[in-house]
């Protein structure tokens, strides 16, 4: 618990530092736009918060604080996608899901954990768009509201497994992979923007550059390398293989959500505009890292 008040601490005073440095900056170049910065940490400054529920509380108000960011990132989801009457019955469905879910990882069901939404929610979801709804455009409604429950439901749910899978240890882990997705994303953002030349898909988003990707990962591997002794059970070598299994993870989970939202406002600018602020472009990374760090770790190691 010391190891996650001291981390904790140090984040909550880098927040701190930036956003003191942030205003001093904007109120002498007022001729630069900040705006763009300055939503990302306002919007770490939430995060930081439901985190700090997800680390130091009960793990019942970590269960609660993580379904319901799982809610509003499948509500901002579910806001970029052109809809129908007939679909608001599938996403009601959807947004039902999420309570299951989270009772699976409540009483420790692993097994159930892991299918719900892959197997049974992917099999059984079509029903309610079936049944006096029609042919037209189900194949479309179906799709979109499944990716969107695996990435935003399935995906982040797992942050709450780690409590319950390893009592132990869960808290710290989830507080470490965290501080490296954002640490990850932070120097990504900031290298493509400065100084990132080969973009990755110029068509979705600006500022995913493979300099960005690969001073990133340095970055993201050395913190870890940092930080694995005091929040982790791991040795050295998995502890500098954690930062580049999150660094690459994390690359993915945005190259994925900026495609996916190009795709879904492609014709629709000014949302496409208004969601570049969205809690949604800080979870890509997390819809990613979450359960590919879960598995690989719960595959190596007894503890999990």
């Amino acid at each position: 618990m010391m190891e996650t008040l001291w981390t904790l601490t140090a984040i909550f005073i880098g927040l701190l530092s930036a956003t003191i440095s942030l205003f001093i900056l904007k109120k002498q170049q007022s001729g630069k736009d900040y705006s763009g910065i300055l939503f990302r940490v306002k919007t770490w400054w939430g995060m930081f918060v439901v985190f700090c529920f997800a680390t130091l509380f009960n793990p019942v108000v970590s269960l609660l604080s993580l379904m319901v960011l799982c809610f509003f990132s499948l509500k901002e989801y579910f806001s970029m996608i052109k809809t129908r009457k007939s679909d608001r019955r599938i996403f009601l469905w959807a947004y039902l899901s999420i309570p299951v879910q989270f009772y699976w990882i409540y009483i420790g069901w692993y097994g159930m954990f892991i299918v719900f939404i892959p197997v049974y929610v992917f099999l059984f979801l079509p029903l309610p768009r079936i049944i006096r709804k029609g042919t037209l455009g189900f194949l479309r409604s179906v799709s979109f509201t499944q990716w969107g429950l695996m990435l935003m439901v399935f995906g982040l749910s797992h942050l709450a497994y780690y409590q319950f899978a390893s009592p132990a240890f869960g808290s710290n882990l989830v507080l470490f992979l965290i501080v490296l997705t954002q640490i990850n994303d932070v120097f990504h953002y900031l290298i493509s923007l400065y100084i990132g030349r080969k973009k990755v898909v110029p068509s979705a988003n600006p500022y995913i550059t493979w300099e960005g990707f690969l001073g990133a990962l340095l970055m993201t591997t050395g913190v870890s390398y940092l930080l694995y002794p005091y929040l982790t059970p791991f040795g050295l070598p998995f502890g500098i293989l954690s930062g580049v299994i999150i660094g690459v993870a994390g690359f993915i989970g945005s190259l994925t959500i900026s495609v996916l939202k190009r795709d879904l406002l492609i014709n629709d600018k000014q949302k496409f505009e208004t969601l570049k602020g969205s809690y949604l472009n800080r979870v890509d990374s997390l819809t990613y890292t979450s359960p590919i760090f879960f598995h690989i770790i719960r595959y190596f190691f007894d503890f999990m």
